[in-house]
C-alpha cells in the first residue's frame, strides 16, 4: 500500500506538471492512461477474508483518484486564472508540504541541501556546530552535542531547547530547517538562544562553526586499576560496526573481564549498524528489533546473523536522555535478552522508522516518510507517547486542540508491564528505562554561563601557556581555583542569576507604574545583595569548577583521548557506579536476576 501511495503521489506530481506546461486536456487523460498500471500488484489482498467485495475496493480507489483530480484542477486554475505569474516549483512544493502537514513531524519534504545534510550524518564531514537535533513540542531540541565540536565545547547539552537562531524563533520549525540555518562556512559565527530546564530566561550563545569530522568510536580502553573494558560509541554510521568490532577485538586480546558500553548522548543513525552492533553481544538467531507499520510489507524482523564477539562476560550499557533511536534498539535488545544491565537515565524515546523516497529525476527532492515503529524483543515500542502531529501550514490550532493530534501515540497504558527473556519486569511507554538509575547532572546558572562564555576553555589555554610542563594527571588545587576566580573577573565575566532576572522584571514593573523614585534605593540595595550572592554561588559550585578546569586543561594538553583516560574513566559518576557493580562479588548477577525473582513471586 505504501508503494501504491508513492506511485500515486508520483503520478500526481507528473499530472500537475502536465497541467502547468501542457494545459488541462492532456492532464485530464493522464489518470485514465496509467490507472491499470497503478493498481497492478500494489493492493494487499487478505486471502483469509474473502468477504470484502471487489466493488468496495474499486469504489475506494475511484474515490481516491477523484480526490487527486482536485489537486490537478486546482493547479490548472492557478496556472491559468491567477492574476499574476506563479512559480511552478514553489506551488508544487507547497502542495507536497500541505499533504505532509497532517502527518507526524518526521515525515517531511527534503530539498537537496536537507537531503545532503541527512546523508552527511552517516558519513564524511560537514561544516557546522556539531550536534544532533530534533523537532519536539513545536521547538528544536538538542538530542546530543557531538564530542569535541563547537557545540560541545560551548556547553550545549542534551535536552536544551533552541529558542532562536540568529534572532529567528524556532516555533514550528522543522529539524531540517533549523539545520540549514545553523550550518555554514567554518570560521563564521552564529548566535543561538537556548532554553534550559530550571533557567527562567533563554541564554544566548555565540558559537563559531567548524569542520565536523564524524566518527563512531570516540574512545576505547581499560578502566585504570581494573581489567574492565570501556567503549564510547557516539553514533551509528556506515563504519560503526567495523570500528566497534576492531575496538572489542583489541580489548578481548587484553583479556578484559567485563565491558562498559557507553551510549550516552548517542542520537542514533543507521538501522543496519544498530543490528550489527547488537550482534556483537547477542547469541546468533536472537531477534534484535521488529518494525511494524500499517501494512504487512512494513513488518520486518531483524535477527543476529553471526556469532557474538563478546558473548557472555558481564556487560553494562550507559544511557541517558540523549540516547535515541538506533542506540535504544541496541540497549533495549540487550536488556530484553538479559545480556547486560542498563545504567543511567531513561532514554529519549524515538522509535519511528523513516524511509527516503526520491521524488524527482534530478535528485533535488526526496520524501522522508515514517513507515513503521520499532518494537524490541519484549514487545515494547521504543516510541514515547506524545503529541506528534504537525500544525497545518495555514491553520494554526490552539494548544488544547493540538494535544488531541496524537496520531502516533503508542499506548494508553504508559506503565504497561513487559518481561525480559529471563522473566525480569520492564516497563513500556517509550524509551528504555534503566535497571540502575543515575539522574543526569543539572547545572546551576553560574556553571552554565562559565561554560557558555568559554571561561574554562580560555583559562585552560592560558594555564597551559604559563605551565608548559603540566601533565594530564595534575590536580586542581585551591590556588588554581582562586587563580581561575581572578581570571574570570579580569575577563569581565558576568551572568544573570535567577534572582537577578526576577529583579529585572520587578524593575520593569516599577518603571511602568512610574514608581522609580519610591523604589530606586531599595532596588539598588538588592542589586548589591545579588552580587554578594553570586560570590557565594561560585563557592557553592567549587566541585563543578574543579572538575571542569581539570577536564579543559587535560583536553588542551592531551586531547579527547586524554579526557577519557584522566577524567571520564576516573571521575564520571556513571562509570564509577558501573565499576563498583562489576568489581563487587556477585553484585552484577544479583542485579540482573533481581527483577526475575520479583516476576516469579508475582
Amino acid at each position: 500500500m505504501v508503494r501504491f501511495t508513492l506511485q500515486l503521489f508520483g503520478l500526481t506530481v507528473f499530472a500537475l506538471a502536465l497541467i502547468w506546461f501542457a494545459g488541462s486536456g492532456e492532464a485530464n487523460q493522464a489518470p485514465q492512461e496509467v490507472e491499470p498500471i497503478l493498481f497492478a500488484d500494489t493492493v494487499h489482498i487478505d486471502l483469509s477474508n474473502t468477504e470484502t467485495p471487489v466493488e468496495e475496493r474499486r469504489q475506494k480507489r475511484d474515490s481516491f483518484l477523484s480526490d487527486v483530480k482536485k489537486l490537478t484542477h486546482t493547479a490548472f486554475n492557478i496556472k491559468n486564472q491567477y492574476m499574476e505569474d506563479v512559480d511552478a516549483d514553489k506551488i508544487i512544493k507547497a502542495g507536497i508540504r500541505g499533504m505532509l502537514s497532517d502527518l507526524d513531524r518526521y515525515s517531511v519534504l527534503l530539498e537537496k541541501s536537507s537531503y545532503d545534510a541527512l546523508m552527511e550524518s552517516t558519513h564524511g564531514k560537514y561544516e557546522g556546530l556539531g550536534m544532533q537535533i530534533d523537532a519536539r513540542d513545536d521547538r528544536i531540541r538538542i538530542i546530543s552535542p557531538i564530542e569535541g565540536t563547537p557545540a560541545y565545547r560551548k556547553g550545549l547539552r542534551a535536552g536544551d531547547i533552541i529558542w532562536e537562531i540568529e534572532g529567528k524563533s524556532t516555533l514550528g520549525m522543522t529539524a531540517s530547517e533549523a539545520s540549514k540555518l545553523m550550518r555554514g562556512k567554518a570560521g563564521t559565527s552564529i548566535k543561538l538562544k537556548i532554553k534550559r530546564a530550571g533557567i527562567a530566561d533563554p541564554i544566548e550563545f555565540e558559537i563559531e562553526r567548524a569542520v565536523i569530522e564524524l566518527k563512531s568510536v570516540n574512545y576505547y580502553g581499560i578502566v585504570p586499576g581494573t581489567d574492565i573494558g570501556y567503549v564510547r560509541l557516539s553514533r551509528f554510521a556506515e563504519e560503526t560496526s567495523h570500528e566497534l568490532r576492531q575496538a572489542i577485538s583489541d580489548l578481548n586480546e587484553k583479556n578484559i573481564s567485563a565491558l562498559i558500553f557507553d551510549l550516552r548522548s548517542n542520537g542514533g543513525g543507521l538501522l543496519d549498524q544498530a543490528k550489527e552492533t547488537a550482534e556483537l553481544f547477542l547469541e546468533q538467531g536472537r531477534e534484535i528489533v521488529e518494525t511494524r507499520g500499517r501494512f504487512e510489507n512494513s513488518e520486518r524482523h531483524f535477527t543476529s546473523d553471526r556469532p557474538p564477539l563478546f558473548p557472555d562476560k558481564p556487560l553494562i550499557v550507559l544511557v541517558d536522555g540523549g540516547t535515541a533511536s538506533a542506540s535504544e534498539i541496541v540497549s533495549g535488545a540487550i536488556q530484553d535478552w538479559d545480556r547486560g544491565l542498563i545504567l543511567g537515565d531513561t532514554t529519549y524515546g524515538k522509535g519511528l522508522v523513516q524511509q527516503i523516497f526520491p521524488i524527482s529525476n534530478d535528485g533535488s527532492l526526496a520524501l522522508k516518510l515514517t513507515t513503521a515503529k520499532y518494537y524490541i524483543p519484549s514487545g515494547r515500542c521504543i516510541q514515547k507517547p506524545e503529541k506528534q502531529g504537525k500544525k497545518p501550514i495555514d491553520h494554526p490550532v490552539t494548544a488544547e486542540k493540538d494535544k488531541e493530534a496524537d496520531s502516533l501515540k503508542v499506548s494508553d497504558e504508559p506503565e504497561k508491564i513487559f518481561y525480559t527473556n529471563g522473566g525480569r519486569i520492564v516497563y513500556g511507554g517509550g524509551g528504555i528505562v534503566p535497571d540502575i538509575e543515575i539522574p543526569q547532572e543539572t547545572w546551576k546558572p553560574i556553571e552554565i554561563n562559565l561554560y557558555r562564555q568559554s571561561m574554562f576553555f580560555d583559562y585552560a589555554v592560558d594555564y597551559v601557556a604559563k605551565h608548559p610542563d603540566v601533565s594530564p594527571d595534575f590536580e586542581v588545587t585551591d590556588d588554581i581555583v582562586e587563580d581561575f576566580r581572578r581570571f574570570i573577573k579580569e575577563k569581565g565575566f558576568t551572568y544573570t542569576s535567577s534572582l537577578e532576572a526576577s529583579l529585572e522584571r520587578l524593575k520593569e514593573t516599577i518603571a511602568k507604574e512610574g514608581k522609580d523614585s519610591v523604589f530606586n534605593s531599595m532596588v539598588d540595595s538588592l542589586y548589591t545583595l545579588i552580587e554578594e550572592e553570586k560570590d557565594r554561588e561560585f563557592d557553592e559550585s567549587i566541585d563543578y569548577i574543579r572538575k571542569t578546569i581539570k577536564r579543559e586543561v587535560v583536553a588542551a594538553i592531551a586531547g579527547e583521548r586524554g579526557v577519557y583516560e584522566h577524567v571520564v574513566l576516573k571521575n564520571d559518576p556513571a562509570v564509577k557506579k558501573a565499576v563498583e557493580i562489576l568489581t563487587h562479588d556477585n553484585e552484577y548477577t544479583k542485579l540482573i536476576t533481581k527483577g526475575r525473582q520479583k516476576a516469579e513471586l508475582n
